[in-house]
């Protein structure tokens, strides 16, 4: 399993840890939600990185892409 696999799989499971949504995974935001912190600027680091991908994925309507990957590889 290459990086990108790993960081996709951390993806699906990574929750958000503050706000609103806390406790949600990434993936599960509203898309309102996602929008306005693109907007307002995504937090800094990695998950502002994270946040920005799931933006994208949204964006072009791939959010199937990340509930795939939770259900090929479950939490253990």
């Amino acid at each position: 399993m290459d990086s990108q696999q790993k960081s996709l799989i951390e993806l699906a499971y990574t929750k958000m840890p503050f706000g609103k949504y806390e406790g949600w995974h990434l993936i599960d935001l509203p898309e309102y939600y996602v929008v306005w912190y693109r907007n307002k600027g995504f937090p800094q680091g990695k998950l502002g990185e994270q946040m920005q991908l799931i933006y994208e994925l949204k964006l072009n309507g791939l959010e199937e892409l990340i509930r795939n990957i939770k259900k090929k590889y479950p939490k253990s």
